[in-house]
Order: structure tokens, then C-alpha cells, then sequence
């Protein structure tokens, strides 16, 4: 892909081309992930005959998306009904965040196999 310097040799490297090739192909870039965190809290209304106005009552509930922009903190209110789509697309986003992550400390091995093989072909 970059020329010889990134293309080791072995059944180590092997390996870890398979295993780079076999992520992307499970993980092709799709265009409805979430990235950030869904997160159920709770609150109080402050009327007096409400049910959470009972101590032992958690209050009402609520579902909030927290995901970052440029270093910016954003939240979002989740209504209930879209919840479980929510979670569904927020776990899809880790997965393809770990296979990124994974992939690029895969093309890091790759490279330290090159110069590796490099050096002791000099």
C-alpha cells in the first residue's frame, strides 16, 4: 500500500494484515453511528402531590446522549421511545471506535516489523 516500507514479511505480519483486513471488512463506515454515552437520570418535578415528591421515589427518569464536538462537550435529551435505536447506534459506534484503534496499533506492529526486517537484512 505504501511501497516496501510498510510491507514486513512473516506469518506474524500475516497475521496482522488478516486480522486488519478481517475488521474492515465487518466494519465498513456506516452513516448512522453515535458516538458518546446514554446515560438515565433522574429528577424531581416540585409538585407536591407528584409521586417523586415521595423521598423513596428515584422521580422521573430521563435519557440524555453526551458525546464531544472540537473538544466541546455536547448533551442531548433522548426521548423514551428512541432509547433502545439510541443504544443500538452508541454500542455500534464503540465497536468501530475499538476496530479503528485496533487497526491503527495493527499498522504501528506492521511498521516495527519493517524496520525490523529491515535492519537485519543489512
Amino acid at each position: 500500500m505504501y511501497g516496501p516500507f510498510l510491507e514486513p514479511r512473516g506469518p506474524q505480519a500475516a497475521r496482522l494484515r488478516k486480522r486488519k483486513a478481517d475488521l474492515l471488512d465487518r466494519f465498513p463506515v456506516p452513516a448512522d453511528l453515535l458516538p458518546g454515552s446514554l446515560a438515565e437520570s433522574h429528577m424531581r418535578c416540585g409538585k407536591p402531590g407528584c409521586h417523586c415528591s415521595n423521598p423513596n421515589d428515584p422521580g422521573h427518569s430521563f435519557w440524555t446522549l453526551t458525546y464531544m464536538v472540537r473538544a466541546k462537550k455536547h448533551t442531548l435529551h433522548i426521548p423514551k421511545d428512541l432509547v433502545d435505536e439510541v443504544r443500538l447506534r452508541v454500542q455500534a459506534g464503540r465497536e468501530f471506535q475499538d476496530a479503528v484503534r485496533e487497526i491503527l496499533a495493527a499498522n504501528a506492529e506492521l511498521l516495527k516489523l519493517s524496520r525490523q526486517q529491515k535492519r537485519s537484512r543489512s
